[in-house]
């Protein structure tokens, strides 16, 4: 099939939703930008533009945006969901009887579902029984997408088909689409990099140097690594974009969320003020909470995560919580390289 006759749905009215969306517009799809607000669409459809979130941006007359599930979900081919985390279920339990049997469906959240940490492509498993399922993940802020800055990211999916055909979907001059089959993995990579984006932030605030934020970044890569394995994600795939590509850019960059709310923390603000400052979602809050909760079931050892925890959701002192992870046993540089028989950080 053409990708001119292509009919495409996006489900969600965001910064990423809407440049996935107009990439496909600009490639000829039909393609249907399916959001809440009834005036956020009307603007779209009116304006070729995302007033909200990226104001500068213009899109293609061919994306449409809708507010009527049915109308948006009719013979599409593929779908991309970007709902955040909370959402993502209730979603496409609305949408489940409007989509055709054996309908692609990515997922571009990253995030877990609260009550039973689930992922998000095992929603899509659990709501949609014969979607073929993928997950879409990377360095990719929407802003320098819409600037077109070269930007890669990473598609993973067990069907070779889907890999293949949103790899023609999206791929720009300065857009360039990797594939994987480890879908965990490059879906825990987007989720677990949140989590040290707010530490990274944290760490700034507080006036540390390049060599502490060296130190974070690798000790988070293992943390990370050592934690998805434990949920059957192979662990190369944090040597690439959707591990420790997604890591840096996320902890390095102001134009993440979390590292803002990191930031905020640092210079004192309590979190409900930093969240209610961003105004919008930023997953790794959450996601401290819930990762924290199952390394501690899983027995995976995340001193990273438990003293950020501390910092977040106990009040603890940054410099306090740093000095005692310090001051705690040394262990192997590299995950996986020497055997672990205790817990070191």
């Amino acid at each position: 099939m053409s990708l001119i006759d292509f009919k495409v749905a996006v489900l969600g009215g965001g910064s990423f939703g809407t440049v996935i969306a107009n990439i496909c517009a600009q490639k000829g799809c039909d393609v249907r930008q399916w959001m809440r607000s009834k005036e956020a669409a009307a603007n779209i459809n009116e304006t070729h533009c995302n007033a909200r979130y990226l104001p500068d941006y213009t899109l293609a007359p061919s994306l449409v945006a809708y507010t009527d599930l049915a109308a948006a979900l009719k013979d599409i081919n593929i779908l991309f969901v970007s709902i955040p985390s909370a959402s993502f279920r209730a979603v496409l339990k609305q949408a489940a009887p409007f989509l055709p049997k054996g309908i692609k469906v990515i997922s571009t959240t990253k995030g877990v579902e609260a009550d039973t940490f689930y992922m998000m492509s095992q929603i899509v498993e659990q709501e949609l029984i014969a979607a073929k399922v993928g997950v879409l993940s990377g360095p990719n802020f929407a802003k320098e997408l819409a600037q077109q800055q070269l930007t890669a990211t990473v598609i993973a999916s067990k069907d070779e088909g889907l890999r293949t055909q949103v790899q023609d979907l999206l791929h720009q001059a300065y857009f360039r689409i990797y594939a994987s089959n480890d879908i965990y993995g490059v879906e825990l990579g987007g989720v677990l990099k949140n989590i040290y984006a707010i530490a990274s932030g944290l760490s700034a605030a507080m006036g540390m140097g390049e060599n502490t934020r060296s130190m974070l970044l690798t000790r988070a890569l293992a943390e990370m690594s050592r934690f998805a394995v434990s949920m059957g994600a192979n662990p190369m795939t944090f040597l690439g974009l959707a591990g420790v590509g997604d890591l840096i850019a996320t902890c390095m960059s102001p134009l993440s969320r979390n590292y803002r709310v990191g930031y905020a923390l640092g210079r004192g603000q309590k979190l409900d003020e930093a969240v209610a400052e961003l105004g919008q979602v930023a997953e790794g809050v959450n996601t401290v909470k819930l990762v924290r909760d199952k390394s501690i079931e899983l027995g995976v050892y995340m001193p990273l995560l438990q003293g950020l925890y501390q910092v977040v959701y106990e009040g603890a002192a940054p410099s306090k919580v740093a000095k005692s992870m310090m001051l705690s046993e040394q262990g192997s540089d590299v995950e996986f390289v020497l055997p672990r028989d205790k817990d070191v950080f």
